[in-house]
């Protein structure tokens, strides 16, 4: 009699009717699934680490097989015999996945008896790869966390289906932790979808060569992440110049521009740890080096910044002129994105582009020999890592193609291959602590110190809201260093009233984030020209912390100072993302998951485990309501009363306040700071 079930070390093995499926142990807790059709399992890294710990404890009875990984409990049933609508033989096996007493956590769709349903579909396309669903059964009840951002104000995604693709403002990271105390890596960088439905979850890929996914389990939320982590990489320990505030504006057009700046929060006392050069500081796209009439000496502008005590950030857009001096040279060796059709352009922001191709070592290596000798020869160690989905002109995925495969097998994993190069290349040339600013990521992302930030996003209060639970998204789905643009991208009128308002509200939320940094397309635009009257792109408004009147400066500064309390504090967070993986941005219910509130609250979040921050995000309000969560204390940072946890209470919000409180056990120095800076006058 043929075994239902093959055990090759660690590994439980089941085969039938072309397919491969493979169980193995990955990390403590934790397992990895993968099944093939017709060929023997890849060992894809496209996200996962070698596991640090892959022991296991596996049972085969007849056609069931146990394999216990910690934790978790993975149950597959082998089932074979003559198909009646068939008339011949058919295989099958069923996975499901419990917890270590015994609870059911989720498992494969069953075949629904006359039903016929298929858990694993591998639907071939001609060529060899396939298009992949597969389908699970879950809790109809179950809460879900994580995924990326996608731009909504949504906390609970249960209910909700989510394109697993790239996009100007969403970046698709498809981990989800559920409630139910389980977490799920779609271990699978093509394009496709993921649908949470009351009835199931499917996760589906438009053109793939296996089935590859990662499940943990975990008493807490905080046990999952550090899971998580432990699989997908640490995000490095955020060096000191993250702590603070960071200085931007689309765009500085020169240097004396920026210096002055610069020059001028020294003048005023302000703290400022980076100010940043956007975009166009080159003579084309795809140059990687400044534009000498504009910045006629890179070297002597990062020395004045050093002695004021400011680290400079330049803007690296992966696109590449038509008529850059590199164009030639990486379009001749296979260096850039190719178009499967059509005009070989990839984008037209600005004149016709390509992109570089990130997914290939040696265009990896290229765009970082030129960045060393343009920016890193004159002491620049900060970039900003731009359009890193990438940006097409058409998001028309199926018409492109990398060196890793079609974008359709492998777009995904683009933005953490743009975030390695630079990484790599810095830490072979000695730099030790590495912080780029990206606008998208994906699984394993954090591990190359890729800060992201939440995109072009429009200045208004809605935005603001959805900025909210995209934080804590990222932070569940493995991305600890998230920022935002500060009063949102597009626009927004210094001088009128009603943004003035949503600016000091987003200030003070960044104070609170990950990394504090203002951005922005201001109104009015200005035109910029060459000596020879050439144009050049325009920039935008003033964008500057004395930019808003008279009456907003003092608030804002305020916050500069409070931010700069927080350092001591900030950097014992940081360095609990690093250590142990934890989110910085938290939302309640990863600290307090036995406080049901704590799961469906989305416009409070915790700033490490110790400061509950709720902004006001609704135009107009002076007030609102904020939940406590039960099994501590909190001070009131404002007014210094205590409230007992597990109720809730409306608190006063005037403009220049943002609820804040403090959980009982924070080391009293936080506490003292951070009441000073937010109560000075």
């Amino acid at each position: 009699m043929t075994a239902h079930f093959q055990v090759e070390g660690a590994r439980l093995i089941w085969r039938g009717d072309g397919e491969t499926v493979i169980v193995e142990p990955w990390g403590r807790d934790s397992v990895r699934v993968r099944s093939r059709l017709m060929h023997d399992i890849v060992d894809h890294d496209w996200a996962l680490l070698p596991p640090s710990h892959a022991e296991a404890d596996i049972v085969v009875d007849g056609d069931t097989a146990t394999l216990t990984s910690g934790r978790l409990r993975v149950v597959a049933t082998s089932r074979s015999g003559i198909q009646l609508q068939t008339g011949y033989d058919r295989n099958f096996c069923h996975l499901a996945f419990l917890d270590s007493d015994g609870r059911l956590l989720f498992q494969e769709r069953d075949a629904g008896g006359s039903l016929a349903l298929i858990a694993r579909e591998h639907r071939p396309i001609p060529g060899g790869d396939v298009r992949l669903t597969a389908s699970f059964e879950s809790a109809p009840d179950e809460r879900l966390f994580g995924m990326g951002q996608y731009q909504q104000d949504v906390l609970d995604l249960k209910g909700c289906s989510l394109e697993l693709a790239h996009r100007n403002s969403q970046s698709s990271v498809p981990f989800v932790l559920s409630d139910r105390g389980y977490g799920f890596l779609w271990h699978n960088p093509a394009i496709g979808r993921a649908t949470f439905a009351a009835n199931g979850t499917q996760w589906f890929a438009e053109s793939t060569d296996q089935l590859d996914y990662w499940v943990t389990a975990g008493a807490t939320p905080r046990d999952i992440s550090r899971a998580y982590a432990d699989a997908t990489g640490h995000a490095p320990m955020m060096p000191e110049r993250g702590l603070g505030f960071w200085q931007c504006k689309l765009r500085y057009s020169s240097q004396e521009e920026l210096l002055e700046v610069a020059r001028e929060h020294k003048r005023r006392g302000l703290p400022l740890d980076v100010i940043v050069a956007d975009f166009f500081h080159w003579p084309r796209m795809g140059d990687f080096r400044f534009e000498d009439e504009f910045w006629p000496d890179p070297a002597a502008m990062v020395r004045e910044l050093d002695e004021l005590g400011v680290e400079l950030m330049v803007s690296v857009w992966p696109q590449v002129s038509l008529e850059s001096e590199n164009y030639p040279r990486m379009k001749k060796e296979n260096l850039l994105v190719r178009a499967e059709r059509g005009l070989d352009v990839h984008m037209s922001f600005e004149g016709p582009s390509a992109f570089l191709d990130a997914t290939n070592p040696r265009a990896r290596a290229f765009v970082w020999d030129r960045c060393r000798e343009n920016y890193g020869g004159h002491g620049i160690r900060t970039f900003w890592l731009d359009e890193a989905e990438p940006e097409y002109g058409l998001y028309d995925y199926d018409n492109f193609r990398y060196h890793a495969g079609s974008v359709l097998q492998v777009g995904n994993v683009y933005p953490q291959h743009y975030a390695r190069a630079f990484a790599e290349g810095q830490w072979a040339d000695g730099e030790t602590e590495v912080v780029n600013l990206l606008r998208t990521a994906w699984a394993g992302s954090q591990r190359y110190g890729a800060l992201v930030w939440s995109g072009d996003i429009a200045s208004t209060f809605e935005a603001l809201r959805a900025q909210v639970t995209a934080g804590i998204h990222m932070g569940v789905a493995g991305i600890p260093w998230f920022t935002t643009d500060i009063g949102g991208f597009h626009h927004g009128d210094p001088d009128a009233e009603d943004f003035r308002e949503l600016l000091v509200r987003w200030f003070q939320f960044g104070t609170f984030c990950p990394v504090m940094r203002l951005h922005g397309d201001r109104l009015p635009t200005t035109p910029v020209h060459a000596a020879d009257g050439s144009r050049r792109s325009p920039s935008g408004g003033p964008n500057e912390v004395w930019s808003f009147g008279d009456a907003v400066t003092p608030v804002l500064e305020r916050y500069l100072f409070a931010r700069e309390a927080l350092r001591p504090y900030t950097r014992e967070v940081m360095r609990d993302a690093h250590v142990d993986g934890q989110p910085v941005l938290r939302g309640l219910f990863h600290e307090f998951p036995g406080d049901e509130r704590c799961w469906r609250v989305k416009d409070q979040y915790l700033f490490g485990p110790d400061l509950l921050v709720a902004p006001v995000m609704e135009a107009g309000a002076r007030s609102r309501r904020v939940v406590l969560p039960a099994g501590a204390q909190w001070t009131d940072v404002w007014s210094g009363t205590v409230h007992s946890g597990g109720i809730e209470i409306d608190v006063d919000a005037p403009l220049d306040r943002i609820p804040v409180f403090v959980r009982d056990g924070a080391r009293a120095e936080v506490v003292a700071a951070v009441r000073t800076a937010l109560s000075a006058e």
